[in-house]
């Protein structure tokens, strides 16, 4: 003897409510396993470091007072880029003006 299967959806339904599960007679995909999941976005932002005020930071922050601040860093990265440009190895010039189109071959 089998059993009616409006009886056996009727029974799916009770079992659904008493565990709160989601009622899913025709195992549709829904993304209820995905959506139960627990949220990986916080664990990731505790992952990285949080962002240490900067030089830069701190000079916006008081550039309404006019204050001359020195940054050694980007002084010396200056430097560094005149240089190599004086030996001709620093990055090329950009581009002006439209492209220019090569003739057929």
């Amino acid at each position: 003897m089998s059993v009616p299967r409006a009886r056996l959806l009727d029974l799916m339904k009770a079992r659904c409510e008493l565990f709160s599960t989601t009622f899913n007679p025709d195992g549709i995909r829904m993304g209820n396993k995905i959506l139960r999941q627990r949220l990986k976005g916080p664990s990731i932002a505790a992952y990285y470091p949080r962002r240490v005020v900067t030089i830069k930071d701190f000079e916006n922050a008081f550039k309404p007072l006019d204050l001359l601040f020195d940054n050694e860093r980007e002084l010396e990265r200056l430097d560094h880029l005149e240089r190599l440009k004086a030996r001709g190895k620093g990055a090329p010039k950009k581009k002006k003006g439209p492209p220019v189109q090569k003739g057929k071959k």
